[in-house]
C-alpha cells in the first residue's frame, strides 16, 4: 500500500470512528421520537404502546451513558459532540418523558396536567441550559451533578408510570389523585435544583458503599420477585435519596458552622473543616490524565 493510500485509509478510518459516537446519539433522539409517537396510540394498542415508550426511554438512557465513553475510546470527543448530546437529552429525556406522562394519565387533570408535563420539559431544557455554561467555564467533569441529571428524572418518572402500567386496574388516574402532577412538578424542581447528586466517575470502593450498594441490590432482586417493575422504582428512588441526604448533611453542616461562628466555639472547626472539603469536592474537576475530555455531563454512570 503506497504512502498515499495510507494517509487516506488513516483518514476514513477516523471519520468512520467520529460517526460512532454521534450515531449512539441519534439513536438517543430516535429512541426519544419513537417515546412521543408510540405514547399517542390509542384504542387497544395503547397500553403495549406505552409500555413499549417507557422502554424507548430507558434504551435511550443506555445510548446517552455509552456516547461519551465510546468518544473517549476512540478519541474523538468534540464541542459539536457535547452540543449534539445536550440537544438530544432535551428530547428523549425532557419532552418525551412529559408526552408519556400526559398520555398515561395526566390529560385528566386538563390544564393543572398539561402545566405539570410542560413543567417538567422546561425544566429539564433549563437543566440542560444551566450544565452547557457551567460547562463553558470548568476545566473538566466534576464528581457531582449539580441538580438531579435529566437522565436520572426521565428514568424516575418512567419508571413509575412503567410500574403503574403493570396493574393498571390499580394505578388508573382519576381527576381526584391531585397528588400525580405534584410529582411530575416536583421531579422538574429536582432537577433545576442545586441538590449534589453524584456521578459515580469517582467513587471509591469504601466499606459502607459496598455495604449500600449490597442492600440496594438485595432489594431490587426482592422487587423484582415480587412486583418485576419495582424493582427500577427502588433502583431510581435510592440514587434519588443518596442525593437528598447528602443535601441534608451538607445543609447541617453549613448551620453547624454557621452557629459556630456567632458563639466564638472551636469545637466546630471540625465542622468548617469538613464543609470546605465537602464544597471543595463539588467544585473540584475530577483528575484527568491528559487535556480536557469534552463530555456530556447527564452520563449518570460512566
Amino acid at each position: 500500500m503506497s504512502a498515499l493510500k495510507r494517509r487516506y485509509f488513516r483518514f476514513d478510518l477516523r471519520k468512520a470512528m467520529f460517526i460512532l459516537p454521534n450515531l449512539l446519539t441519534v439513536s438517543s433522539i430516535f429512541c426519544g421520537f419513537y417515546a412521543v409517537v408510540a405514547s399517542s396510540q390509542t384504542g387497544d394498542a395503547r397500553h403495549n404502546a406505552l409500555i413499549g415508550a417507557c422502554a424507548a426511554i430507558f434504551f435511550a438512557m443506555v445510548c446517552d451513558s455509552m456516547d461519551g465513553r465510546v468518544a473517549r475510546l476512540t478519541r474523538t470527543q468534540s464541542e459539536f459532540g457535547v452540543q449534539m448530546d445536550s440537544l438530544a437529552d432535551v428530547i428523549s429525556f425532557g419532552v418525551a418523558p412529559a408526552v408519556i406522562a400526559w398520555h398515561f394519565g395526566l390529560s385528566a387533570f386538563g390544564t393543572w396536567g398539561l402545566f405539570a408535563c410542560a413543567f417538567y420539559a422546561i425544566c429539564g431544557a433549563i437543566r440542560l441550559a444551566r450544565f452547557n455554561v457551567m460547562a463553558a467555564v470548568s476545566h473538566g467533569p466534576s464528581p457531582f451533578f449539580v441538580g438531579l441529571p435529566i437522565p436520572g428524572g426521565a428514568g424516575l418518572l418512567t419508571a413509575l408510570i412503567l410500574a403503574a402500567l403493570q396493574k393498571p386496574e390499580e394505578f388508573h388516574l382519576t381527576a381526584q389523585m391531585w397528588w400525580a402532577p405534584i410529582v411530575v412538578c416536583a421531579v422538574g424542581l429536582l432537577m433545576v435544583s442545586t441538590l449534589p447528586f453524584r456521578t459515580f466517575k469517582a467513587t471509591r470502593a469504601k466499606v459502607m458503599l459496598l455495604i449500600a450498594l449490597g442492600t440496594l441490590a438485595v432489594g431490587c432482586v426482592i422487587a423484582y420477585l415480587v412486583y418485576p417493575s419495582f424493582a427500577l422504582v427502588v433502583l431510581m428512588f435510592a440514587y434519588l435519596g443518596l442525593g437528598l441526604f447528602e443535601g441534608a448533611w451538607r445543609l447541617v453542616h453549613r448551620k453547624r458552622v454557621a452557629g459556630g461562628a456567632e458563639g466564638g466555639s472551636d469545637v466546630t472547626e471540625a465542622a468548617a473543616d469538613e464543609e470546605d472539603v465537602f464544597a471543595e469536592e463539588v467544585n473540584q474537576p475530577l483528575d484527568t490524565n491528559g487535556p480536557l475530555e469534552l463530555d456530556a455531563e447527564e452520563d449518570l454512570l460512566d
